[in-house]
């Protein structure tokens, strides 16, 4: 998800108010789940001791929170997007 690929569509739309966000997320999860996909922002956790890890897991339940709720409104655009692809097809 962090690293752009020319095969792969578009994940992200711009919302009513003009924001750039992931299908299915509101701007302030999007900026959340992106910080989450960083490794970055994970470095060092093995030297912070389990408080570190206890907060490591939740981060990573988080990111599957929000992935699975992307995922979902992701599956449904596309289905709709094809749907109305073939219809125009039809239509021609």
């Amino acid at each position: 998800m962090s690293e752009p690929k020319n095969d792969a569509p578009r994940r992200y739309i711009v919302d009513g108010a003009g924001q750039r966000v992931l299908v299915g997320l509101t701007i302030s999860e999007t900026i959340e789940f992106e910080a989450l996909d960083k490794p970055d922002t994970r470095a060092g956790a093995d030297m912070l001791g389990e408080a570190a890890r206890v907060r490591e897991a939740r981060h990573g339940e988080r990111w599957v929170e929000l992935y699975v709720k992307h995922e979902r409104a992701w599956s449904d655009w596309m289905a709709r997007t094809r749907m109305r692809r073939e219809r125009a097809l039809r239509l021609n």
